[in-house]
């Protein structure tokens, strides 16, 4: 049998953008007048008046009409164009036509989505003053989100390119070593926090070590540098106990499942329940506990 080229990868789009007319376009959603009357609305009309649109709806081929597509992301984006009287948009072409799957995959614009969407209606010669005044914020804003990711080493941003991070939490990551980013990137995403309070979290429990250069940290009142270190130790120690429960999560898991699906079925035989009630009292009742639990997370 002839193997598939080693590294071979199905490619997600059809290489660069299309211009497609819009009414060649269906939507799997419909965008009510409520929704038009929202502010997000109107910020993504008067966004798409001041620069265009950067990011390009996702379509994918409809196998049943030839010529036509289905709109899978960019409804208000579509919706928004057709009010400002345009007939064509360039969208991406999606190889996967399953809209729930894709949908289901797609996450609002993130923090570090929107830094290099602003980076590059900058590169096109868009002034911030623009952007801002497009997306209704103070400029400011737009120039810190600018700045994001300045002091945050590659590696790091890529972990959190698609989380929702608040923009705080990156100014204390830049606190730290590029390892110790990473790390903290890791820990934020295994535990789907990504607050600026746990990142000060995390920043305290940092050895000296392994801050940034130039960064001093500020001495905690009330804690001697004995407690601090131990407080690392701890910390360090935690971050492993943690990594070594993630490695058999999934195993552990999955045999909970099938062991409580064992017990549902011995549950369900009346001889099995009638000897145990009679003999082993505790353990039925601890059985029915788990059943019960079961019953309710279903």
């Amino acid at each position: 049998m002839a193997r598939k080229p080693f590294g071979s990868v199905k490619m997600a789009f059809e290489g660069a953008g299309h211009r497609i007319a819009i009414s060649d376009i269906q939507p799997l959603k419909l965008v009510s007048s409520a929704v038009k009357k929202t502010p997000k609305y109107a910020q993504i009309v008067a966004s798409i008046g001041q620069v265009g649109v950067v990011e390009p709806p996702v379509v994918a081929r409809d196998r049943k009409a030839r010529g036509k597509y289905l709109l899978l992301d960019g409804h208000l984006r579509i919706e928004a164009l057709k009010d400002m009287g345009e007939t064509e948009v360039v969208c991406l072409i999606s190889t996967d036509d399953e809209a729930f799957t894709y949908n289901k995959r797609v996450n609002r614009l993130a923090i570090i989505q929107e830094h290099r969407m602003i980076l590059k209606a900058v590169e096109r010669g868009v002034s911030e003053e623009r952007i801002a005044k497009a997306l209704n914020v103070d400029v400011g804003n737009i120039k810190r989100k600018r700045r994001l990711l300045e002091g945050i080493c590659v590696e790091a941003a890529d972990i959190l390119k698609d989380k929702h991070v608040a923009i705080h939490t990156f100014a204390e990551l830049k606190k730290l070593a590029p390892l110790r980013q990473i790390e903290a990137a890791e820990l934020m995403v295994a535990m789907n926090k990504y607050t600026i309070s746990y990142a000060k979290s995390l920043v305290a429990a940092t050895p000296q070590s392994q801050f940034a250069e130039g960064y001093k940290p500020k001495a905690i009142k009330g804690l001697s540098e004995d407690q601090i270190s131990l407080m690392e130790r701890e910390s360090a120690n935690l971050e492993r106990e943690f990594r070594i429960a993630e490695q058999s999560y999934g195993t552990d898991h999955l045999d909970l499942v099938l062991a409580n699906g064992y017990i549902g079925k011995l549950l369900e035989n009346a001889r099995i329940v009638r000897y145990l009630a009679q003999h082993q009292k505790e353990i039925l009742l601890e059985f029915q506990k788990l059943a019960e639990v079961q019953a309710a997370a279903a």
